[in-house]
């Protein structure tokens, strides 16, 4: 019987069987935090803290996210052109984050995507006028265009990109630098 016990609790404890503890995500950075979370939880989450922050609706939006060699270029379409309303919103909200984000103010993407977000802690202590933004109407929503001469808040720029894929999922595609107006069929 006492080598049956400590049989079955060696295995409980290799296996991390029924005593396992909760994973404190507390204590984790954005990556481990994402990696430990099954994916489509993490962008439902994020699809959920994004209706505090985005005024359109997420679902009716792409998200394109394209690389530059001196930043980057965001833009967000409406999937569906003729919704003027949703077009009027996504204006709106990037124009808005385009000023808060001159001021170094990125509430808006810590709230949504969390604190520790890849690239973000760079683009917060960044001096005013370290980073360019740009702001454009595209016919179906618009643009942010980042740009930068420190190799650092490129870099920077860069990570905070591949995290928002990442976390926008299905909402979101990367483009490509000169093709930054292609968009899913």
């Amino acid at each position: 019987m006492f080598k049956t016990t400590i049989a079955s609790l060696l295995f409980l404890t290799c296996t991390g069987g029924a005593s396992a503890q909760a994973m404190d995500h507390s204590r984790m950075d954005h990556g481990a935090h994402m990696a430990n979370m099954p994916h489509g939880q993490r962008q439902a989450d994020v699809a959920q803290r994004g209706k505090d922050v985005m005024p359109f609706s997420l679902a009716a939006t792409t998200h394109i996210f394209s690389k530059t060699a001196q930043g980057g270029v965001q833009q967000v379409v409406v999937k569906n052109a003729n919704d003027a309303e949703q077009v009027r919103l996504t204006r709106l909200h990037l124009r808005e984050i385009r000023e808060q984000f001159l001021k170094g103010d990125f509430s808006g993407p810590t709230r949504i995507h969390v604190q520790d977000m890849p690239g973000l802690a760079d683009l917060k202590v960044a001096a005013p006028g370290q980073i360019g933004i740009a702001y454009a109407d595209l016919k179906d929503g618009a643009e942010l265009r980042y740009t930068s001469a420190n190799p650092t808040l490129v870099t920077a720029l860069h990570r905070w990109f591949d995290a928002q894929l990442a976390d926008h999922g299905k909402d979101a595609m990367a483009g490509h630098a000169g093709h930054e107006g292609m968009k899913k069929p």
